[in-house]
């Protein structure tokens, strides 16, 4: 046995790990007319295999490393009989099929017999036998073979100067060892090191679909053709930069690559021959060495400049080819990953198009070329340069091979079509910079700029208080808005409106004015708005849950020339000199009010509204009045057209943001159409449940939320039964998958995806859900276009991500009082159509990418700008806040995602000199100048800030988010609040959450509440609200609540784990240790509406209780159960001493003439079966011992000496321990009642329970001579059905094996509470 080459060894390791993957497979079809000689052949492949050792050499597996094994056993062609129409299919089938390396020979041969003189030989070496340097001498040699062999003679053939094992053994002679500084290996490997430093791992490509897992190497091929006269401008123009024709190929595939998205940086792979001496020549084997060759297109460089640059960087390649690839990647260590090639997923090869074939005397071999579905690399450029007999350029050919787990072959198609026609402007123009080529071709161009924003659409010059008037004048008496108790027709509403709009007039109110609304959520907000706008002026909402900071910069920023406001509102905020209009004082019109007349011109400002601001302010956004009806216009004619036709009726839309937002208008057009506005209360929008309950009780058809918030009402039910809403908007972030495809499964919603900056007046695109199986963004509203554009305002291709760009009516007048900013985000549109001057496009900072079908998909921020739970944050005016904060140095903000997609803010902390950063007072600081959704849900502290070598904040190399790095707070006081520490922490994504910590400083929001109360209700039961979390943040407090302020003694005899539900009870009982605790762990997988009670040992809080019999012990327990549950059916359960004392609690129950219809006993065995039981002692170093496992302590964390009472209570009030707070004299009623408890166990009697038992057996650590489930079958009538888990006895409560536990529970539960049907009836 001999050792493997370094490319070998690799190809084995991924023979390993892909079993009988085909990626690997060298395939070679020949179709022979004639009289060909089966037998001569067959000889002939023996020969072969004779002069070529490889092909008879199997790699088997020594110590973990492959060896070669040359074996005697030589490769036998296969003859199959096969019609031509069957041959395709027959030959992938060969082509497809994989090797065993470690046991078969690394070559296959079949002869397909099509008919008596038509043949097609099959031949498939595996690549570590073979490379594209390997194919000349094989076809040569078994010609010469096959000729002899037709003769009758054998080959005579000069022997082999060396063998692939002399090779395999050469190289790593040569190369030396690492550790030697002189040698070759070092040497190369240092310059490698420098070469490919901070190298790509994987290139962005304009990829159809994400990256798998694992790939799996299924590929197709696209034709690559560049004709005679584009070839001969390519060797010209290699000829005067002193380069190769494959390098001018090189640089102009990564040009390419750089404008589909790749970025500057793109290494792209190739195969060197690997054969440095003539007499490896004719040998057969993997010579063939990978080497990364590294373009770098920064900095918009001349194609002449690049092509210097490729030639330095392959040149040095080349005098540093001799370290193999796998060496390469080993020692570079890139991260790895089964999903993509390492260093580099782009191949590119450039081979002569004279390639030799099989030749065989007296018989016509022709190729058979064949599509063989395997592809290595994400994508392959394998080009055939072809050469006149005069040696003139003739044309180059080949493919794109490409993976079909990324790209559809249409993607592959452009990619092929796009590189001859950019490597034409490149060599045509060579002094010109890169970016000057353009790989689209009119057709795209035109298709992307133009054909995809065929928009046009009717509109009219009715602005919101025309279409409004006109609509009361139409429906006077129809409900126009609902809040809480006050409802007020489309004529009361219009006469409130005017009565105030009279009133802001006599104020100063008018076109181009600015009003202040500083309301309570109410109907009267929306009067307040119509009234503003029927004045012609612009209203500018108060958020009044902002920093008084923040409004007073908003109202002098915005300088309105008065507020309207209420009594309370003012004295709660107080508006400084600003005049203000008390809407609470105006009074209710007794009759109509004419409209005020005022003219409102559609060009004038409608609504300011504010927005983060990247400095550290934010800024105003002017929205005009034509914008708003643009937009109207277009949901009149499409979304509320296509839904009254489904209902039939007038319809109710609810508005759920912020009036503050842009988005509340969402809800506001439908009563612009004549629906129904109800305005949700705050207490009621914030909370799921109590959302999803007034949708159903009012009958509300039309909803707009925000992605994440959608996720949690679907949990909660809003699109099962009868009453889920109509239409659904989404809008504010992203939609992910999962929820997509719930709201396309659900039977009777309307779902629309909406996108829109503020900037661009909510709307700039919109998709009907029910089109794509896949979120999008889709396609432009009414006469609005969108461009996706590169960094030089170019349009980009479908597939490759851009910035979106947005014109048309809906874009906003940029930022009131802030010209720089403006003109920095609202720029001259370079795309105006015929006719237009002056036309500006917003600049949105979003990433997307056409698809090919002209629709759009978001796929992120190009800019520190960033979106969480719809709130949209400049990072920079966090940071810049946290900076002017007392003691910190310098602030980074970051977002952190965890599992589930939850996005939050963290804060990185560099502090001043000596001084020391608190989170709280860094969190209460920012409160008081920032609103709620920008302020960090976690303060991290860093020595010092990465910057990169500008010096500029390197986002990339802060450290991931440490969450667990918090103060200690108290473990829990009982179950209660051992479940609630465990559903914080659940939901946050910590690892552990203490009983005093705060949810909201714990990184909690709104919506992170939301799913907090829900798993609270699933688990606990209750009913507690957002209110409630609100005012009552950490777990004790909330455990309070969730028991109204009367907190349960946690060792009572009886402790409520859940109350409330309309079922029968489950009632837990003890195991020796005498608290049931441990059974609060089953709560969150047995449905609310079953109360679950724990029965604890008396002896726990009355010393007197030990000592007694066991039979008055089961009466007491008896009477607890009867006290909550006067009547069957009962559900008992125990673990342990606690199944034994169920079992006779149950028949116990039995013989009083109950109903008992579940017994679970979970690892108990009744005492006849543990005949050898030593009883404990009272304070000994045994019984402290079992005490602590059973409370499923760790005794290694205990120390090894012998444990007395002091080393057993510190233990168990350690900080941050469950029990940490029982009291020295509770430590030892624990110790006292698992003693007593143990006494009474030997005196247990079991007698027979009538009915079937559920029990449970953990199997691990378990003592030989255990008992056995079994055991209890004496006293058993029914059947015993028997379950395991994987856990150890003192561990059952555990996590892991209590949800197991709860799911057969759960089950049986459902079997019992299930209605049978009765006989006769379907």
């Amino acid at each position: 046995m001999s050792p493997v080459s370094y490319a070998q060894q690799r190809l084995w390791f991924l023979n390993r790990v892909n079993g009988g993957s085909a990626a690997y497979n060298c395939p070679l079809a020949i179709r022979v007319r004639g009289e060909l000689d089966l037998t001569a052949l067959a000889a002939a492949f023996a020969d072969l295999a004779d002069r070529h050792e490889v092909l008879r050499t199997v790699y088997p597996d020594v110590d973990g490393e492959p060896v070669q094994r040359v074996l005697d056993r030589r490769p036998v062609p296969d003859v199959v009989g096969c019609e031509e129409s069957g041959l395709a299919d027959a030959l992938s089938a060969a082509f497809d099929r994989g090797f065993d390396l470690t046991v078969d020979l690394p070559v296959r041969a079949t002869v397909f017999a099509l008919a008596p003189r038509e043949h097609v030989l099959a031949l498939v070496l595996h690549h570590i036998a073979c490379d594209e340097g390997s194919w000349q001498p094989l076809l040569t040699d078994l010609a010469a073979a096959y000729r002899a062999r037709v003769e009758g003679e054998a080959p005579r053939w000069s022997p082999m100067p060396v063998s692939y094992r002399d090779y395999a053994a050469w190289q790593r002679d040569v190369l030396g060892e690492e550790d030697d500084p002189e040698s070759l290996l070092s040497t190369q490997l240092s310059f490698w090191r420098e070469q490919l430093a901070g190298l790509p791992a994987e290139l962005d490509l304009p990829f159809d679909r994400s990256r798998p897992a694992m790939a799996d190497h299924r590929g197709d091929g696209v034709p690559l053709k560049i004709d005679g006269d584009l070839h001969r401008h390519l060797v010209t123009i290699a000829a005067e930069h002193g380069c190769t024709t494959f390098m001018v190929l090189q640089a102009g595939l990564a040009v390419l690559l750089s404008r589909l998205g790749a970025g500057t940086d793109i290494p792209i792979g190739t195969v060197l021959s690997g054969r440095p001496d003539d007499a490896l020549e004719g040998v057969v084997g993997f010579f063939a060495n990978t080497v990364v060759l590294r373009s770098d297109v920064a900095g918009d460089p001349t194609f002449s400049e690049l092509l210097h640059r490729v030639r330095d960087t392959d040149l040095a390649a080349y005098d540093h080819q001799d370290v193999p690839f796998e060496r390469l990647v080993e020692d570079l260590n890139p991260e790895r990953s089964l999903a993509r090639h390492p260093l580099f997923q782009v191949m590119l090869t450039l081979s002569r198009g004279d390639q030799t074939t099989l030749s065989l005397p007296g018989l016509d071999c022709t190729e058979e070329h064949q599509v063989w579905e395997v592809a290595k690399f994400d994508l392959s450029a394998d080009f055939r340069e072809h050469r006149a007999p005069d040696g003139e350029a003739a044309g180059i050919d080949g493919s794109l091979e490409f993976a079909t787990a990324l790209f559809d072959r249409d993607t592959v198609e452009h990619v092929a079509d796009a590189l001859p026609r950019l490597l034409q402007q490149l060599v045509s123009a060579p002094q010109r910079p890169i970016s000057d080529a353009d790989p689209l071709s009119a057709e795209q161009r035109h298709q992307a700029l133009v054909a995809w924003n065929d928009s046009a659409r009717p509109t009219s010059q009715a602005t919101v208080p025309e279409l409004f008037e006109a609509q009361a004048a139409q429906t006077p008496h129809a409900t126009a808005v609902v809040c809480g108790s006050t409802r007020l027709t489309f004529a009361a509403l219009n006469a409130r409106a005017n009565l105030l709009a009279r009133r802001l007039r006599a104020q100063g109110a008018g076109a181009e004015r600015v009003v202040a609304l500083a309301l309570p959520r109410s109907a009267e907000s929306v009067v307040a708005m119509l009234a503003v706008l029927k004045t012609g002026a612009a209203y500018l909402h108060v958020d009044l849950e902002y920093p008084p900071d923040r409004i007073e910069h908003v109202l002098r920023d915005a300088a309105p020339v008065a507020v309207v406001t209420d009594t309370a509102t003012a004295q709660a905020h107080g508006f400084g000199e600003l005049p203000a209009v008390f809407a609470d004082r105006i009074g209710t019109p007794s009759g109509p009010v004419a409209d005020p007349g005022c003219r409102v011109l559609p060009d004038s400002a409608a609504y300011v509204i504010y927005t983060s601001g990247s400095t550290g302010r934010p800024k105003g956004v002017v929205t005009p009045h034509s914008a708003l009806s643009n937009l109207y216009a277009f949901h009149r004619a499409g979304m509320i057209t296509r839904a009254e036709a489904a209902a039939g009726r007038r319809l109710r839309s609810a508005v759920t943001a912020s009036l503050s937002f842009d988005t509340s208008w969402e809800a506001l057009f439908w009563m612009l159409a004549g629906h129904e506005l109800h305005v949700i209360r705050d207490d009621v929008r914030r909370d799921a449940v109590a959302l999803t309950a007034y949708v159903r009780a009012a009958g509300v058809d039309v909803l707009d939320v925000t992605p994440t918030y959608a996720e949690y009402l679907l949990d909660e039910g809003l699109l099962s039964g009868p009453r889920a809403p109509l239409v659904l908007l989404l809008g504010g972030e992203g939609a992910g998958q999962s929820l997509w495809k719930r709201i396309r499964e659900a039977p009777s919603t309307l779902g629309y995806n909406l996108y829109g900056p503020t900037e661009c007046t909510l709307d700039a695109l919109w998709w009907d859900v029910a089109d794509s199986p896949h979120p999008l963004i889709g396609k432009p509203i009414g006469n609005t276009r969108v461009f996706v554009l590169d960094e030089r305002l170019r349009p980009v291709a479908p597939g490759v991500p851009g910035e979106l760009y947005v014109t048309g009516p809906g874009v906003a007048r940029g930022y009131l009082n802030r010209p720089a900013a403006t003109a920095e985000r609202f720029v001259a549109c370079p795309y105006a159509v015929d006719g237009e001057t002056g036309t500006r496009m917003y600049r949105t900072g979003d990433l997307v990418r056409w698809d090919r079908q002209g629709r759009l998909d978001y796929l992120g921020r190009v800019d520190d700008q960033v979106k969480v739970r719809g709130f949209r944050i400049e990072l920079g005016e966090v940071e810049a806040a946290l900076s002017r904060c007392p003691g910190v140095a310098q602030a980074a903000v970051a977002v952190h995602e965890d599992a589930r997609g939850d996005k939050r803010l963290v804060a990185y902390v560099q502090s001043a000199a000596d001084q020391a950063l608190d989170p709280r007072e860094l969190r209460d600081r920012l409160a008081s100048i920032l609103p709620d959704h920008m302020i960090p849900s976690f303060f991290q502290p860093v020595d010092r800030l990465p910057m990169t070598p500008n010096g500029k904040l390197d986002r990339d190399a802060l450290p991931p988010a440490d969450l667990a790095n918090r103060a200690a707070s108290r473990g829990p006081s009982g179950p209660h609040e051992e479940v609630l520490c465990d559903l914080f922490a659940e939901v946050l994504g910590l690892s552990g959450v203490s009983a005093e910590e705060s949810f909201f400083e714990l990184g909690g929001h709104s919506l992170l509440a939301v799913r907090l109360l829900s798993r609270v209700r699933a688990v606990l039961g209750g009913h507690l609200t957002i209110v409630d979390l609100f005012q009552a943040p950490t777990v004790a407090a909330l455990a309070d609540r969730l028991t109204a302020g009367a907190r349960h003694d946690p060792l009572a005899p009886l402790l409520p784990l859940r109350t409330g539900g309309d079922r029968p009870a489950l009632f837990c009982v003890h195991p020796a240790a005498g608290i049931s605790w441990g059974y609060a762990g089953l709560l969150g997988h047995i449905d609310s509406g079953y109360p679950v009670y724990g029965l604890q040992a008396r002896g726990l809080t009355d010393a007197k209780a030990c000592g007694g019999s066991w039979r008055r012990m089961v009466e007491d327990y008896v009477e607890q159960i009867r006290s909550v549950q006067p009547e069957g059916p009962y559900r008992l359960l125990g673990w342990s001493f606690g199944a034994v004392l169920a079992h006779l609690v149950a028949t116990d129950l039995q013989a009083g003439g109950a109903q008992v219809d579940l017994l679970a006993l979970l690892d108990g065995y009744p005492p006849d079966s543990v005949p050898d039981h030593r009883p404990l002692e009272d304070g000994s170093s045994e019984t402290f011992a079992e005490l602590l496992e059973s409370l499923g302590y760790d005794l290694p964390e205990c120390g090894g000496e012998r444990l007395g009472f002091d080393d057993y209570e510190r233990v168990v009030r350690r900080p941050g321990s469950k029990l940490e707070w029982l009291t020295r004299g509770q430590t030892a009623a624990l110790a006292r009642v698992f003693v007593d408890n143990d006494r009474i166990y030997q005196e247990l009697r079991p007698t027979t329970y009538q009915g079937d038992v559920v029990f449970v057996a953990a199997t691990e650590r378990r003592p030989q001579d255990a008992p056995e489930p079994e055991s209890w079958r004496r006293h058993v009538t029914g059947r015993l059905d028997v379950h395991e888990v994987d856990c150890a006895h003192g561990e059952i409560t555990r996590a892991e094996p209590i949800s197991r536990i709860g799911a057969v529970l759960a089950g049986k539960l459902a079997q019992l509470d299930t209605p049978r049907p009765i006989a006769g009836r379907r």
